[in-house]
């Protein structure tokens, strides 16, 4: 078995194909059949009960909010970014779908990251603006990090942030530079703060090394405290503790756009996979455990060539949520 974990494609149903993955060598965790898993997942299209008029932009930001039911989305104002828009690129939906929260017109160019935090505040990050931004369940802001439209990689700066994680103590982590788009030689690093928002550390540069990144893109914390970073173009997730220190990478996830975790259980959603890039993984969402890597579902379209999320989140119930960029839309998975 070469080093690149093997998928092989054993069911489709209901529209959700399943796939196992065999082992992966050279120190990396190992795959799980997902025959042993539960049941597969179906989509739900148009859960969401937008307001007459609105249609999805590029939802790239998704979480849950911490009633473990609600979804707080971030998307680019209904097309492909937010400038010249007078459009909410947050909104918040209950359970059913309806709309219970909006804002942040105005206040964005093109929104990225999105995190609910335990204290009911808002986290957000703006690649073009170069900007965190925490808000209070209404729509004020809060704190900013970061000098508004100023790119650069000193301590109160980034360079297209791509994600934002606030830890259990407050501590907040940014995972800075989205590659060449929207800036060219953006950062490749994480950034840490103490929950007041003084600088304490940053590690990683661009490369392919341990502690190395190359399009950090999303980020997620286990219970355990460990930081795990989905770095995109390095077809992996890295793993550290909170002070920087490398723990591992896996690579059994495919190549990692967005990535979530719930009661340990890690949602990896893997949107640019195909026959030339990162083979032989297919596009779509990597269902497995922090506590052993084991991927055991994998929720993918039939279609091969069809587009999957960027963005994902899982609600306390289990069902799975996926933000979708090129043909935006925000669509639900549920168990069968």
């Amino acid at each position: 078995m070469r080093d690149r974990a093997r998928a092989m494609l054993l069911f489709a149903a209901a529209g959700v194909a399943v796939l196992a993955v065999s082992s992966a060598s050279g120190g990396r965790a190992q795959g799980a059949d997902p025959n042993s898993a539960s049941s597969p997942y179906r989509v739900v299209e148009h859960w969401a009960n937008l307001p007459e008029g609105r249609v999805w932009g590029q939802a790239i930001g998704v979480d849950i909010d911490r009633d473990g039911t609600s979804i707080w989305v971030f998307d680019r104002c209904g097309a492909r970014t937010c400038e010249g828009s007078d459009l909410a690129p947050i909104q918040k939906f209950d359970a059913s779908g309806h709309l219970v929260a909006s804002f942040g017109s105005g206040m964005f160019e093109w929104p990225h990251g999105l995190f609910s935090a335990s204290d009911g505040t808002v986290w957000v990050t703006d690649g073009k603006k170069q900007i965190v931004v925490q808000l209070a369940p209404d729509g004020r802001a809060l704190r900013t990090l970061g000098k508004p439209g100023v790119a650069g990689d000193g301590p109160d700066e980034f360079n297209s942030p791509s994600d934002v994680l606030v830890a259990p103590n407050g501590d907040i982590f940014v995972a800075d530079g989205h590659g060449d788009f929207p800036k060219p030689k953006t950062n490749d690093r994480i950034v840490k703060y103490s929950k007041d928002g003084k600088f304490i550390k940053a590690w990683g540069r661009h490369g392919s090394g341990q502690g190395e990144f190359d399009v950090p893109h999303g980020l997620a914390m286990d219970s355990a405290g460990r930081l795990f970073v989905a770095d995109r173009a390095n077809n992996r997730i890295q793993i550290f503790d909170q002070d920087g220190k490398f723990l591992a990478e896996w690579k059994q996830f495919g190549r990692p756009s967005g990535v979530y975790i719930r009661d340990d259980i890690i949602y990896v959603t893997d949107s640019q996979s195909n026959e030339k890039v990162n083979p032989p993984f297919r596009q779509g969402i990597r269902i497995g455990s922090v506590r052993d890597g084991k991927v055991t579902a994998f929720i993918s379209a039939p279609d091969p060539n069809e587009e999957m999320p960027e963005g994902v989140a899982a609600d306390k119930q289990g069902n799975v949520f996926g933000g979708f960029t090129q043909l935006p839309d925000i669509k639900k998975y549920v168990r069968n």
